[in-house]
């Protein structure tokens, strides 16, 4: 039997009889064709394809290239890398085809006559210049139009993939560049290919260029170096954390990207003109030596704004007399079976007596205590309930609001309280990736007397902006956060900004309370803060050990420290193991591949699905790393993988993955997976927001770029109950005294002294309640 051959690039052509499956999103597709031809000889008259495709019509001719696989379930099938619709090729089959219903008003007379005017090819004529048609006589301009509209739509899509092909795109970022452009969308590659950089996620210069440059768009082109002055400032803005960068660091760069791996030599000067026209343009802000994108500029300048208009409202808990207090944080200790220190005590009634305010501290000096008491003396001088079943019965919505930028924090802060909490993001009725698509803002702003926003230092300018214009006037405002943690993921460093503004009353908690005894995390988190680590780590500490180890054992040494936990009854749910960078021996992706392994090892009991590298089963722990609000899942959420369908048990979804996040059900179909990643290790930067009960932390040289004091203070910190570190002591002891973080530039505290916020007191002169 003689079939294609199996792993080079063949082709067939047919008629798609039925789709099987089809995802409008992922453009993920598994269809039924009846094969007219094909490049070697095949016996099956018809067959299985599988692939990205766009909009498939069913009883249309289509020619997949690709090659013949063997799926282990449902047998042969061929997988296709590119597709195209297949015109008619005969006159009798184009007079068909324009006639057709996809075509109103043409009949069968009108579409020959188009055929005899412009010929055979009359329709790849239309296409590349629908002005042809003014050649076919009695054709109205409107029915005109309507034809090549509807070549464009049958079409349209295909030439832009089968041009990007040319250039090593992929269906779904050609996919993207047809939903930017609709129509328009090859007049735009094939005269200005840059503007892709700016309208088109997963779309850099380098492959922009590539297109240019074939076009012979080349030198210092304007539009060539508009595009890498814009690649370079969105960079610095994501990777780096700028609000701004210097114009001569985006010139600098920007030079160096459009010589790269060119004979080029650009002229500082030409890129420095085109600055100034992209300011014009309103595609960038320049104020001075710095440059912007706009919509961190005006974020910061909204932040400014609406903490003006926060602070400008009084709140009405001023009135009582400072005996009430007393009486009320009285019987709240009473009701909590504490003691409130003088810092805790003073916390609670500045949040109390101010419109906003900032309440910072390390880990175990009782910011959740502080919390705790201030929504119970809160509803106590207010008069009002903050047992959440009281409102299920009313119309009024409930008075304190709490939310945090991640999943876990949200629902560390439920725990916590008691209260119901949830991210930021669910909080605002985020609704998609532009930051538009949020339900509440200026329009429609949030509802309650009091907010409560955990984990700020990870809210970024962009996030921070949009909180802050829907927290409606009149509603109290409490920041908590510790400002010694890593800053945010996105743009800005708005906690720190805030803080060493002195714009809003804060309140910075020093004293350890949550230690217990023998204990050594907390005390240990504090020395790291200080610079002050000690010579070595006390081996009679129950909660805090080290393990030397080469870097090359790191995995090895992650690998015994499990066993063991797991051997006390310790399950993959409760251990977490950080690691700052993701390549290498000891890095997050070879961990968890040896994690898996151990945690939940292959088993004929088990389903699995392999995606790019990886293979995902059931009961494998996850991490969620793009929002997804149409399922309530948002980046940084942990869950586990409960089942896997597959075939008919996952009905027209072909594979069905159901995550379970903390009992929420969500469905993913095998396209979904670049959604989510292997949890049982991850970055530090995804851990912030999140508690667990075991922390291992490898901790060596070949992490040198990343040893500095708040990365390692911030996974020190994720710490519960148990914090192993491995790896080199002298590491350790570097990344602690390496205090140079990289300054991240933005103007948020300069705006604020320029416009400084209008307030009769400061954290020091606030009297106290009046008796």
């Amino acid at each position: 039997m003689n079939h294609l051959n199996e792993g080079r690039e063949d082709y067939i052509k047919g008629e798609l009889l039925h789709l099987i499956f089809h995802n409008e999103e992922s453009l993920y597709t598994v269809a039924k064709v009846r094969v007219n031809e094909a490049s070697q000889k095949i016996d099956d008259k018809e067959i299985t394809v599988v692939g990205m495709m766009t909009e498939p019509d069913q009883e249309v001719t289509y020619e997949f290239k690709g090659a013949m696989s063997e799926h282990p379930r449902f047998g042969r099938q061929f997988k296709f890398v590119q597709f195209k619709k297949v015109l008619p090729e005969t006159e009798q089959g184009i007079i068909l085809y324009l006639s057709s219903d996809r075509f109103p008003g043409i009949g069968r007379k009108t579409a020959q006559v188009i055929v005899e005017q412009l010929g055979i090819t009359c329709i790849s004529k239309i296409l590349e210049n629908p002005a042809v048609l003014d050649e076919v006589p009695k054709l109205a301009k409107d029915k005109a139009q309507h034809v090549y509209k509807t070549l464009l739509e049958d079409q349209g899509i295909e030439q832009i993939l089968l041009k990007l092909y040319e250039f090593g795109f992929g269906v779904q970022l050609a996919m993207k560049v047809y939903k930017a452009y609709q129509t328009e969308a090859l007049d735009i590659i094939q005269t200005n290919p840059y503007r892709m950089v700016e309208d088109v996620e997963g779309i850099g210069f380098g492959r922009a260029d590539l297109i240019g440059r074939k076009q012979g768009i080349i030198g210092s082109h304007p539009d060539r170096l508009k595009a890498a002055i814009h690649y370079v400032l969105h960079d610095e803005s994501l990777s780096a954390g700028h609000v701004y960068s210097k114009n001569e660091t985006i010139v600098k760069e920007a030079k160096w990207l459009l010589e790269k791996d060119t004979q080029d030599d650009i002229s500082p000067l030409d890129i420095a003109n085109e600055v100034i026209a992209l300011g014009e343009e309103g595609k960038i802000i320049v104020e001075g030596d710095r440059m912007f994108l706009p919509s961190l500029y005006f974020a910061e300048q909204g932040i400014v704004t609406n903490l003006h208009r926060l602070m400008a409202f009084e709140t009405d808990l001023d009135e009582f007399p400072e005996s009430e207090f007393l009486k009320a944080l009285g019987q709240v200790e009473e009701m909590l079976g504490i003691t409130y220190a003088s810092s805790q005590k003073e916390g609670i009634q500045q949040a109390l007596q101010s419109p906003m305010l900032i309440l910072t501290g390390g880990p175990g000096t009782g910011k959740t205590t502080v919390i705790k008491g201030l929504v119970e003396v809160f509803g106590m001088l207010k008069g009002v309930s903050i047992d959440p079943e009281d409102y299920k019965r009313k119309k009024e919505p409930f008075p304190i609001l709490m939310a945090a930028p991640t999943g876990r924090a949200a629902k560390r802060m439920s725990e916590s309280t008691g209260l119901p909490a949830s991210t930021i993001h669910r909080l605002l009725g985020y609704k998609g990736e532009d930051s538009t698509w949020f339900e509440k803002g200026e329009g429609e702003q949030l509802e309650g007397k009091m907010i409560i926003v955990d984990e700020m230092s990870m809210v970024d300018t962009w996030l921070a902006n949009q909180l802050l214009k829907a927290i409606p006037d009149g509603m109290q405002v409490i920041l908590v956060g510790d400002e010694d943690q890593l800053p945010s993921v996105g743009p800005g460093q708005v906690l720190a900004d805030l803080l060493t503004s002195d714009c809003i009353p804060a309140v910075r908690l020093t004293d350890i309370y949550r230690q217990s005894e023998g204990s050594q995390i907390i005390e240990f988190s504090h020395q790291i803060k200080e610079g002050t680590l000690p010579d070595f780590i006390d081996r009679s500490s129950d909660d805090l050990r080290f393990f030397p180890c080469e870097q090359s054992d790191v995995p090895k040494a992650v690998k015994q420290i499990c066993e063991r936990a797991i051997e006390k009854g310790f399950s993959a749910k409760d251990i977490q193991v950080l690691a700052p960078m993701y390549r290498g021996v000891a890095g997050v992706e070879n961990l968890n591949d040896m994690l898996q392994t151990l945690f939940n090892p292959k088993s004929d009991k088990k389903k699995e699905v392999p995606f790019g590298d990886v293979v995902y089963r059931s009961g494998d722990m996850v991490l969620q790393l793009v929002n997804n609000p149409e399922e309530n899942v948002f980046n940084g959420d942990r869950g586990e993988i409960i089942a896997i369908k597959t075939g008919k048990e996952a009905g027209e979804k072909h594979t069905e993955i159901i995550i379970s996040f903390d009992g929420e059900e969500v469905s993913y179909t095998r396209p979904d997976l670049t959604q989510i990643t292997h949890a049982y290790c991850c970055s530090i930067h995804k851990s912030q927001g999140s508690e667990f009960p075991i922390v291992i932390m490898p901790v060596v040289r070949g992490y040198y770029r990343m040893l500095r004091k708040k990365l390692i203070y911030t996974g020190v910190t994720r710490a519960k109950n148990f914090l192993l570190l491995c790896g080199s002591w002298e590491s350790l002891q570097l990344a602690v005294e390496t205090n140079t973080e990289e300054s991240r530039q933005t103007t948020l505290k300069e705006k604020l002294a320029d416009q400084p916020l209008e307030i009769e007191y400061t954290n020091e002169s606030k009297g106290a309640m009046k008796d």
